[in-house]
């Protein structure tokens, strides 16, 4: 190359290029690392060095350079260009590589109104320079590339117009255990926020988006899902799309409960005028979804829930589908469509569904979530009332075209009611669940907003964390962890503002939590179980056992040192119900692990403290908020061996966790040849999970005649599904190597290797709000 070249400075001066300094910095990132190649990074990079080029984007080649070369072959590419970025990150944020005295920070922060001033009134500087010693700035080194531009691209505090950024991950990490642990006293806050920032600075737990991105911020918002269920009136409506607009511009992901609203040419006003139906108040509901984007950390997304057997079910079964005119789809949002046993039980035996109008039935609507007993009864007798308008429809005829729309779109879920208040925390009696959120893994109670300022409604939030199963030796870890971030996510919902009076009124009264996991395939890998032969259903039963009872250990310690949450008497504990006592019993058949924990000692604490959390588990995607602590996401099986995510920020590679040493016993998502293990391990997992699991199925069309998944097998994995007592089904995933190339600019002709399949991101992982495919 031309050694003549000149780079122009940040401060505008122009010099030779120093190939020597660019050599170090690549040398220092390098020690340490396997089959990596110094001088193959500078070759690339050099290549496209140009004269007056300046040191930043000298910089970003070198980096460039290194995340291309990431492969299987050579994985710790990864933490090559990681290392650069990191250092090309604190550059721009401190203008040197050393970061500053966190005081120092802070207070700048706070003086550019970026940083939350309450830091520092209370905190004082001796207990800053304490946090100090706590920080290691080396662990930022062990960080893949696909973490670092997470973290730059949507949780460094920055400024998203000129691009500024403020902050490295580990001011990040320490901040937010200082701000979550802000309120406990001063002779104990500083052991919890050491021990906080250790379990979360090594990704023992994983923080979702609203947590990472905005915890030290003015912004006070920070749960990840939120439950909005809307009326039958005008006002309800308007009150229902007002909270959606507050709460997408604030990082939520929305799940919104539409199932209510009457059925077209429904009479109102006592017949003056007739109904215009659900579709133009869905389309009304996606309007205020997409009017906000979310701070640049996302764009809004939400999940509309109805019935299977509303009146209006065939035509708002394929508000998603390409075919059609705007007038009658609704294609920006996604749908939960809600089950019963009594709708299986209709399709089993090839008889019809009867379709009504919520606003006909009295009574129906409630009864399909708070007492199935009374919903079959009332359903018999409305379909025998001659006087009640209904249509009737061949049950098998409803599924398959449900299973068509959910198959031809991926994104029509599914929720089974009647699990969701079955088997869980709350009484149905007096809390029922009517809805789920966004991803499918929340299932608390709403009310309907009668107003925008109504306080007796209920918008149901939850805020999220995640177990890391990669990171944990022993079962025995889980509670400290679990202690931590009980009390952790706990004292958030005190530390953040509510802008709806329904929202603050509901979180206070029933604490909602909802700890799940991250890296599961790794942890069957390294574990040497599989998905799909029934091998890892002990191994999953005796971690979600200790993961859920140390959770309600927590809570419970908690209890008894605050008091239990206000509706405490509102859930099955307060009965002395823990989930092993209300699963699906055919569970038994695939898993006859024995419980290993005292339950009996614990069900006695429940109910004599009671929990300061009604819910305390979910098990959510976690697609971005994973790749931070390079793990596998949520609990699914991975694409590849190596993961290709395009994303704002351009395409990220990330290679599966101890892919050198463990490839053999990994198995990738399409090696497994059915959805059956899979479900098993779901259903194990909902025994002690006390909301839900967002669990997808998976089909390779190539296995099959004509390259099509038979209509039977997809009905088969439904009633598999509801055998098992899982509650909610998200993504229907279809393997598909064209549309999976397209990120890659790869012809069609030419299929990816097997190792690497193309993800594309969409939005973001439900533990930060927002989910993507």
């Amino acid at each position: 190359m031309n050694n003549n070249l000149f780079v122009t400075k940040r401060n505008g001066e122009k010099e030779s290029i120093d190939l020597e300094k660019i050599h170090k910095v690549v040398t220092w990132a390098a020690k340490g690392l396997s089959n990596v190649s110094v001088s193959q990074v500078e070759i690339k990079a050099q290549i496209q060095f140009y004269d007056g080029i300046n040191t930043s984007e000298i910089h970003e080649t070198l980096i460039k350079s290194a995340a291309d070369l990431i492969s299987t072959d050579a994985p710790d590419y990864q933490y090559l260009a990681a290392r650069l970025a990191i250092f090309h990150l604190r550059k721009k944020a401190y203008g040197q590589f050393e970061p500053p005295a966190l005081v120092d920070h802070v207070k700048q922060m706070v003086e550019m109104g970026k940083y939350d001033s309450h830091l520092l009134e209370d905190y004082s500087a001796e207990e800053f320079a304490e946090m100090d010693t706590y920080i290691d700035h080396w662990r930022d080194m062990n960080f893949s590339y696909a973490a670092v531009k997470q973290l730059e691209g949507k949780y460094l505090v920055q400024n998203r117009v000129t691009g500024e950024i403020y902050e490295s991950a580990q001011f990040l990490y320490i901040l937010v255990a200082a701000c979550l642990f802000a309120n406990y006293d001063k002779e104990t806050r500083m052991d919890y926020v050491r021990r906080f920032y250790d379990a979360a600075s090594t990704f023992k737990l994983s923080l979702p988006t609203p947590i990472m991105a905005g915890v030290r911020t003015p912004t006070r918002q920070f749960s990840s899902c939120v439950l909005i269920e809307a009326g039958d009136s005008l006002d309800s409506i308007n009150a229902t799309a007002s909270a959606i607009v507050k709460y997408v511009s604030q990082r939520a992901g929305i799940g919104v409960n539409a199932g209510r609203i009457r059925a077209l040419g429904s009479p109102i006003r006592g017949g003056e005028a007739f109904h215009t139906g659900c579709i133009p108040f869905y389309k009304y509901f996606q309007t205020a979804v997409k009017s906000c984007s979310q701070g640049g950390v996302r764009g809004g997304a939400a999940t509309l829930f109805y019935p299977l057997w509303h009146m209006e079910v065939e035509s708002l079964l394929v508000l998603k589908n390409n075919r059609g005119v705007e007038e009658n789809r609704v294609r920006h949002l996604d749908y939960g469509v809600q089950f019963n046993k009594l709708m299986y039980q209709r399709m089993m035996k090839d008889g019809y569904i009867s379709l009504f109008s919520p606003s006909d039935v009295p009574g129906l609507y409630d009864a399909f979530f708070a007492d199935q007993d009374k919903f079959e009864e009332l359903y018999v007798k409305y379909e025998n009332d001659d006087s009640i308008r209904k249509k009737q429809i061949k049950a098998m005829e409803l599924f398959s075209l449900f299973m068509q729309e959910r198959a031809s779109t991926g994104r029509i879920y599914l929720q089974n009611v009647d699990h969701c208040n079955t088997h869980s925390p709350f009484n149905p009696e007096v809390a029922p669940v009517r809805q789920s959120n966004l991803c499918l893994e929340i299932a608390l109670p709403t009310k309907p907003l009668q107003h925008v300022n109504d306080e007796e409604g209920e918008i149901a939030l939850c805020t999220l964390s995640a177990f890391n199963l990669g990171a944990i030796k022993s079962l025995d870890e889980f509670e400290e962890l679990a202690d931590l971030a009980v009390r952790a996510l706990d004292n958030l919902l005190d530390y953040q503002d509510y802008p709806v009076p329904a929202a603050y009124n509901a979180t206070m009264g029933r604490r909602t939590l909802g700890v799940g996991v991250i890296n599961f395939a790794y942890y069957l890998a390294k574990n040497n179980v599989r998905y799909s032969d029934g091998s890892a259903n002990g191994l999953v039963h005796r971690t979600f056992e200790a993961m859920q009872y140390y959770l309600l250990k927590a809570s419970n310690n908690l209890a008894k040192e605050k008091g239990a949450c206000p509706k405490f008497n509102e859930t099955t504990y307060s009965q002395g119900v823990m989930p092993i006592d209300s699963y699906k019993r055919d569970l038994d058949k695939v898993c006859n692990e024995p419980l290993h924990y005292d339950w009996d000692a614990l069900r006695e604490e429940v109910k004599t403290y009671g929990l300061r959390n009604s819910t305390l588990s979910a098990l959510m995607p976690s697609e971005t908020s994973s790749q931070i602590s390079n793990a596998t996401n949520g609990i699914e099986p991975p694409r590849g061996f190596i993961s290709i995510k395009s994303s704002k920020d351009g395409v990220l590679k990330q290679v599966v966790p101890e892919y050198e040493t463990l490839r053999n016993q990994y198995e990738l998502l399409w090696d497994i040849p059915s959805n059956d293990g899979y479900l098993q391990l779901v259903g194990i997992m909902q025994k002690f999970i006390d909301q839900t699991i967002s669990a997808n199925t998976n089909y390779d069309p190539s296995r099959y005649d004509g390259n099509k998944v038979p209509m039977k097998l997809l009905l088969k994995d439904l009633l598999t599904t509801y055998k098992l007592g899982v509650k909610t089904l998200y993504y229907h995933n279809t393997r598909d190597g064209a549309s999976d190339t397209s990120a890659l600019d790869v012809k069609a002709s030419e299929p990816l290797p097997r190792q690497e399949e193309v993800v594309i991101e969409e939005d973001d992982d439900c533990a930060g709000g927002a989910c993507k495919i």
